[in-house]
């Protein structure tokens, strides 16, 4: 998918994002005022600050999808990187005071003094939960979609904050029912999800920082692919890296050492064209070829 396509994309996404969650948020502090519901209240707040993550998204995608430049001849795309990796420094935070706040809560005996909240803060929980799953789903669709790791982030953002309302909901179903030490027991849960996703989004986007190989699997293809294509002798070497999420691919090929020299550019534009067609995550394929040479020295080769 084109640079400009991808943010067109992001950004509908993202808006989406925060129009729904501002009314959301609203709608939950009035119910938890309301309805006397302190869970509530918490869980608003926590609406509230995925608008700000979303707005990270927004700047991260703007400034990736700017043009190369003197300054950097390869693009901007690492700057989605940059964002993923704040949006789960984010996510590692809420996990953790989500964990926290559970933890002094049942040590502190504060359970019992919880004012049983109304119906309305259980009503607000609920539309809460299925309104925050199906932005989870809707984000995430549109994330491998586009091979965003921000907007996957962002993504987790909105199920954190739907596992954070099932906290609540838990506590306001257990506090009217007097068991108010459930709450502080499924955040404690929660907490442990989140972190996960915390963890593997901050992998992932460290990954895509530092020139990761693409998966086995890829690769595999691509070399096949390679191997397949008219005038190719052999493939000498094959090396991809992860640029944010493009993909930079270097090959070598060898083909019969008396075609003339503009001949062997045609197969080598032919692979070149075969690999950035094939595989739309390729943002750029170099060719470098070889005259064929005996199996002998050409395993020699593969092995250096």
């Amino acid at each position: 998918m084109k640079s400009s396509a991808k943010k067109e994309t992001a950004l509908k996404v993202s808006n989406v994002s925060v129009v729904t969650n501002l009314l959301l948020s609203v709608f939950k502090f009035i119910s938890g005022i309301a309805a006397h519901s302190g869970a509530m209240l918490s869980d608003a707040v926590h609406s509230a600050s995925d608008v700000f993550s979303t707005f990270i998204v927004m700047i991260g995608f703007h400034v990736s999808s700017k043009k190369a430049d003197k300054e950097h001849p390869y693009g901007h795309e690492r700057m989605e990187c940059v964002a993923s990796i704040i949006l789960s420094v984010i996510l590692l935070f809420t996990g953790l005071e989500i964990g926290k706040s559970a933890i002094l809560t049942i040590y502190s005996g504060e359970t019992e003094n919880i004012k049983i909240p109304g119906m309305l803060a259980l009503i607000a929980a609920v539309v809460s939960i299925v309104v925050k799953e199906l932005l989870y789903r809707y984000t995430i669709y549109y994330a491998k979609r586009i091979n965003s790791g921000a907007l996957k982030a962002d993504a987790w953002h909105h199920r954190s904050d739907a596992l954070s309302s099932i906290g609540a909901l838990i506590g306001i179903a257990g506090a009217r029912m007097g068991f108010s030490f459930l709450e502080p027991a499924a955040s404690l849960v929660i907490c442990l999800f989140i972190l996960k996703a915390a963890v593997d989004i901050f992998k992932d986007s460290v990954d895509k920082m530092v020139d990761k190989a693409c998966d086995d699997e890829i690769e595999t293809k691509m070399k096949t692919l390679i191997e397949n294509e008219d005038g190719v002798r052999s493939l000498v070497s094959l090396h991809t890296r992860m640029f944010a999420s493009r993909v930079y691919v270097d090959t070598v090929i060898a083909v019969d050492g008396d075609l003339s020299l503009t001949k062997a550019h045609e197969i080598a534009e032919k692979v070149h064209d075969s690999i950035e067609n094939g595989f739309p995550e390729v943002k750029h394929c170099m060719v470098h070829v070889d005259p064929a040479m005996s199996d002998e020295k050409l395993s020699g080769r593969s092995d250096s």
